[in-house]
């Protein structure tokens, strides 16, 4: 049950709207593309879509981690783990919440170039927030509309090299023996544009065993060849060497010091290397009668990751698959689609047509992660595959504007299909694959339809409101499937979660400079994918029965003054299984919460520019518990609240551009847990976050006449 009345206070925010004059004009909507594919006024689209620019995301912020520049968006649920060998942990709407590493169920997008593998596994590590033009957020039924795996869509733009040639550099230095340099170069003119960025980032952690390196470098060519042609060439490059892994601690553990590793991860020295290459080619030309838009890329990603599986648990299973991963991916991709407009007199269809195709081919090893007594280093081969995925989807949009109402509607095909080649094979025979490493390989194909259909109307000139529905497929990932068969083999039999989305909602201007936006959401969900056990350092998954999640968003931004701005998001979800199932021998009973959901969070901003040199901001943040295990009898993660500062000063001379940044996070010093790894089997769900932080950084730009 809801804790705010929707009902009660919903109709109080049309009060204000109607006292407001049918003439008043106001400031321009920001442009968004994400979820229409074409640019238009997220003000009239029927779905929730927020647009951060560089500024907001940025600005006076350590350039990090995406988590800095995501708290202003409702619904999302962003988790540092401090932990960069398994990255951040984002939730969408529930969808994504019980990722144990990495990012899945939401679509990740740089520059329409996918950071998702297709089966729905994302890093978000990879993209460079130096470069940032904008980010935009869409939640809510039209996420399908971009494939499977797409709880929520979270698209990054870079910008474009414009204006005079100019070379910028960049230090910082944080607690927890944290520094970071930025080195820059970019500009452009009307026929060609570049940018280039490398960035060295290095921490020994917050917490014992989590010290990371990482080197990013990011390039972009842009070319002008006519009036109605772009084409932009984009490479990027992580390199993560080594990367410590503390893993969770339990709940005494936390109490004991929460600073601390767990003490497998210091005795088999867990890590992770990382080594990411990826090359794009995007291509749009405008023609009489509509819009042709191509993306073309191609990448390799390397990783080798050592566990803390113990020795014991390897030994005594022949279908044990060891404790070191090691594989290399290579990957790529195109996407072609046709934008056009009919003129229909007094309406205006615009038809969107297209075709994604998405492939990753790892060559993937196991070994043991010990040689004889040592530990923590790589031992004899367990392990040898060959994993494919292949991912298919047409799709058709369509939006009709009439005036004040405006109708989108979407149909996609999705096809998704697994195959695995096992070439490491002890038991030809077979004769039990529960204890007997049989020959694994096999294939799995995932088909479905997802429609989507909206409608919004502007029932004032300050006021829309809007409904929208759709179908949405979540297939398992390659590691979701690779230890959920019988004795850990793969599981082929798991099914795909199938979900149905209502939104209603609200977009409306209280004032010249002030917007708001209000989504009521309920989410049905089939066969939700669980996590089953997670024992002997593996996590294997199953189908539930069904859940639902039912929930509240709002979102305000206000420039309250010419010197002063605001934004708060706040969001309520009641997420919980609408069935009982039975999971690792224990009954979950219907009405039990979803793992890893908050109830509750608040996120609110306040900055203040007094003058062109000089601007400060104050944000804060509270989520509500979670929970960490699907029977909830776990200790669940405390409520908390965390309030950050900065300020930034900026000096010219010349052609010379100085800036100095000063920041401090968890101002009051207060202890929380930052993230959570739902359904872990030995009871280590729990990961703390930083104490009281500073951070302190300057830089100098030149730019050349």
């Amino acid at each position: 049950m809801y804790r705010l009345s929707p009902s009660f206070w919903l109709p109080a925010l049309f009060l204000p709207l109607t006292a407001q004059a049918e003439n008043a004009t106001y400031q321009a909507d920001p442009l968004v593309v994400t979820g229409s594919r074409y640019q238009a006024s997220g003000w009239q689209l029927p779905f929730s879509v927020n647009r951060i620019d560089a500024e907001q995301a940025t600005q006076g912020k350590p350039g990090v981690n995406l988590s800095e520049a995501l708290g202003s968006v409702p619904g999302l649920v962003v988790q540092n783990r401090q932990n960069y060998a398994q990255d951040l942990q984002i939730s969408s709407r529930g969808f994504g919440a019980r990722s144990a590493f990495g990012i899945r169920g939401i679509k990740l997008l740089a520059d329409g170039v996918p950071l998702s593998n297709p089966d729905g596994q994302g890093q978000a590590a990879t993209f460079d927030l130096d470069t940032l033009e904008r980010i935009e957020v869409l939640r809510g039924p039209f996420a399908s509309v971009y494939g499977s795996n797409s709880g929520g869509v979270i698209q990054l733009f870079s910008r474009d090299g414009e204006g005079a040639p100019k070379v910028a550099l960049d230090t910082s230095q944080a607690a927890y023996g944290t520094s970071r340099t930025r080195v820059s170069a970019e500009g452009g003119n009307d026929r060609a544009g570049f940018i280039i960025n490398r960035s060295h980032f290095e921490t020994d952690g917050y917490r014992d065993h989590s010290g990371a390196i990482l080197d990013k470098t990011f390039a972009k060519l842009t070319l002008y060849p006519d009036d109605l042609s772009k084409l932009s060439l984009s490479f990027s490059e992580l390199d993560q060497n080594d990367t410590q892994d503390p893993q969770g601690l339990t709940w005494d553990q936390v109490q004991t010091d929460r600073r601390s590793a767990a003490p497998s991860a210091l005795a088999f020295n867990t890590r992770k290397t990382v080594d990411h290459r990826q090359l794009a080619l995007n291509y749009e030309r405008s023609f009489a009668v509509g819009t042709w838009q191509s993306t073309l890329y191609s990448g390799t990603r390397r990783v080798i990751q050592y566990q803390s599986i113990p020795k014991a648990v390897q030994e005594n299973s022949d279908k044990h698959s060891g404790g070191v991963i090691d594989f290399e991916r290579r990957f790529h991709g195109i996407g072609n689609r046709w934008i056009q407009s009919f003129d229909l007199g007094s309406s205006l269809l615009t038809v969107t047509t297209g075709l994604d195709y998405d492939y990753s081919r790892d060559d993937r090893q196991g070994y043991e992660n010990f040689v004889g007594d040592t530990l923590g280093v790589k031992g004899d081969l367990r392990r040898d595959e060959r994993n494919e995925v292949t991912s298919l989807s047409p799709y058709v949009q369509a939006a009709w504007q009439l005036g004040k109402l405006e109708i989108q509607a979407g149909l996609r095909y999705n096809h998704v299909e697994f195959d695995v080649d096992d070439n490491f094979i002890l038991s030809s025979a077979c004769l039990n694959p529960q204890t007997e490493n049989c020959d694994d390989s096999g294939s799995a194909t995932y088909r479905e339809w997802t429609p989507t259909l909206g409608a919004s109307y502007a029932l004032l000139p300050n006021l829309n409101i809007y409904a929208s529905w759709g179908k949405g497929l979540e297939t398992p990932t390659l590691n979701e499937l690779s230890y959920s068969g019988p004795g850990n083999s793969f599981g082929f039999d798991l099914k795909p979660a199938t979900s149905e989305q209502f939104e209603i909602g609200l977009k409306a201007r209280l004032a010249e400079a002030t917007n708001l936006q209000v989504a009521l959401f309920q989410i049905d969900t089939d066969d939700e994918l669980v996590v089953a056990s997670a024992q002997g350092g593996r996590n294997s998954f199953q189908n539930a029965a069904q859940t639902r999640r039912r929930g509240v968003e709002l979102a305000l931004e206000s420039r309250l003054s010419d010197t002063l701005r605001a934004n708060l998001a706040y969001t309520e979800i009641d997420a919980t299984y609408s069935k009982d199932f039975t999971s690792n021998g224990r009954l979950i009973a219907e009405g039990n919460h979803l793992p890893g959901i908050p109830a509750r969070t608040l996120y609110g901003e306040l900055a203040w520019q007094p003058l062109d040199w000089f601007s400060t901001a104050v944000e804060g943040l509270y989520r509500s518990q979670l929970y960490v295990e699907d029977s909830n009898t776990a200790k669940t993660a405390p409520s908390y609240s965390l309030f950050n500062w900065q300020a930034r000063f900026e000096q010219k001379a010349g052609a010379l551009t100085f800036n100095q940044v000063l920041r401090i996070d968890n101002l009051l010093d207060r202890e929380y847990i930052g993230s959570v790894i739902v359904g872990d089997g030995n009871g280590r769900y729990y990961e703390p976050g930083p104490e009281r932080a500073w951070y302190v950084g300057a830089g100098v730009q030149y730019q050349f006449d």
